[in-house]
């Protein structure tokens, strides 16, 4: 795990250490000292803690006068155990709505299990951004962990599944991402909560 890096190929659009309103300003990164883990395994130092002991992510783009951020994550979201989503509410996307982020894209294809328990944070969440015509989509991630995520009917907050794992999100530029979520979303109504 500690050679999967966040994705560096928008740094040209946007870097988070560079953003004055994003909860990462200011970051300077060790290249050559591998510190956080994710249980016994180390991951790589440009992965950034929000709080979560088994789930690091990275703000990889945002654009505030589209209201637009996509996030990528990495390790074991564990909602069961640790309240992960809890962190990621609390830590990165509470910031980032603040800041007029009403559109978020969770790049989930470093996520390796999902455990989920209650969906109160979802809600929040969702409550958060919904009167902003705001969404929450959830790319690239493995079937198990769409499945569980469904088990606990998460579906009525966050957009996932098919249409959004065929997504090719490394080929485009970010706010074209953006677009390609958004005609989903339109072409497939009831994927909007």
């Amino acid at each position: 795990m500690h050679d999967i890096e966040p994705w560096w190929g928008w740094r040209d659009e946007y870097i988070a250490e560079n953003d004055k309103k994003s909860p990462y300003h200011g970051s300077v990164y060790d290249e050559f000292t591998f510190s956080n883990k994710i249980y016994n395994y180390y991951i790589h130092p440009q992965w950034d803690f929000f709080g979560s002991e088994t789930l690091y992510g990275k703000i990889i783009y945002v654009n505030y006068s589209t209201h637009f951020a996509v996030i990528e994550l990495i390790g074991e979201w564990n909602d069961c155990l640790h309240n992960d989503i809890m962190f990621l509410k609390r830590g990165l996307v509470d910031i980032l709505n603040k800041n007029k982020i009403y559109k978020f894209v969770l790049i989930c294809e470093n996520v390796l299990n999902f455990h989920g328990d209650d969906d109160s944070y979802y809600e929040e969440w969702y409550d958060d951004i919904k009167d902003d015509n705001g969404w929450i989509s959830i790319i690239n991630t493995y079937d198990h962990v769409s499945n569980e995520m469904s088990k606990y009917k998460l579906h009525n907050y966050l957009n996932f599944g098919q249409s959004f794992n065929e997504i090719s999100w490394r080929t485009v530029k970010p706010i074209f991402l953006m677009d390609i979520i958004e005609d989903i979303l339109n072409y497939n109504p009831k994927l909007i909560s």
